[in-house]
C-alpha cells in the first residue's frame, strides 16, 4: 500500500475560493450541509465518492479536476509500476465512522476533457461495515480483480468475487465495500454526465 496519499480537501477549497463561492453556496448547490463541506475541505472526514461528485457539479468541474495535475490531449498510458508509485486518493466509502476504507488509484488523471473516471481501488477489510448509501448522476462499472466485494444497490445486495463485474445506474442509492472481513482490488469506471 502506498503512503503517498492525496486528500482532496485543499483542492476543493482552492477551487471554491477561485470561483468566489462561499461554503454556504456550495452546500446549497450540492445538497450537502455546511458542516460536511467544512470537514471535507479541512480533511477532517474523508468523503465518499457521492459527496465529491455533488461538490464537483456544484463547482462546475469534472470529478477528475480534484485529482488532475496537468492535462494531455492525446492518449494517456498508465503503467502498473507507475500507478503503484503515484499518489492515491483516499476516500471513506461512506462509512458512518468516516475511516479510510478505499484507496483510489486514478488511471487517467492527465487526460483532458474526459467523461469517465477510471480507477483501480484497494478496498480494506472491515468485519461489520456500517455505511450510508449514496446516489449521483451517471453510471458505474466495477470489475473485481482480487478478493470479494458487496454492492448494495437499492434494496438488493450483490456479492462479487474475482472475475465478476457489475454495471449500474448510479442515480439509484448504492454502496460498494469489501465483503465482511475481506479485502479486494477492483477496477471501477465512473461516468458522470457534465
Amino acid at each position: 500500500m502506498s503512503n503517498n496519499h492525496t486528500f482532496v480537501g485543499a483542492k476543493i477549497k482552492g477551487l471554491r475560493e477561485t470561483k468566489n463561492l462561499s461554503i454556504d453556496e456550495i452546500a446549497e448547490r450540492s445538497g450537502l450541509t455546511v458542516d460536511q463541506i467544512n470537514s471535507i475541505e479541512n480533511d477532517v472526514n474523508l468523503p465518499s465518492l457521492g459527496p465529491l461528485i455533488k461538490i464537483a457539479r456544484a463547482l462546475g468541474v469534472r470529478l477528475g479536476t480534484f485529482m488532475d495535475d496537468n492535462d494531455a490531449l492525446g492518449p494517456v498510458v498508465c503503467r502498473a509500476a507507475d500507478r503503484d508509485n503515484n499518489k492515491s486518493i483516499s476516500f471513506s466509502n461512506g462509512a458512518t465512522d468516516a475511516r479510510k476504507h478505499m484507496e483510489y488509484h486514478p488511471l487517467a488523471q492527465q487526460k483532458a476533457g474526459r467523461h469517465m473516471e477510471p480507477f483501480v481501488i484497494d478496498i480494506h477489510p472491515d468485519e461489520a461495515p456500517e455505511f450510508q448509501l449514496s446516489a449521483h448522476e451517471g453510471e458505474e462499472f466495477i470489475f473485481v480483480m482480487q478478493g470479494e466485494v458487496e454492492i448494495v444497490y437499492g434494496k438488493d445486495t450483490y456479492t462479487l468475487k474475482e472475475g465478476d463485474s457489475i454495471f449500474y445506474d448510479s442515480i439509484v442509492n448504492h454502496h460498494v465495500h469489501g465483503a465482511p472481513g475481506k479485502s479486494a482490488k477492483i477496477l471501477a469506471v465512473v461516468y458522470i454526465p457534465f
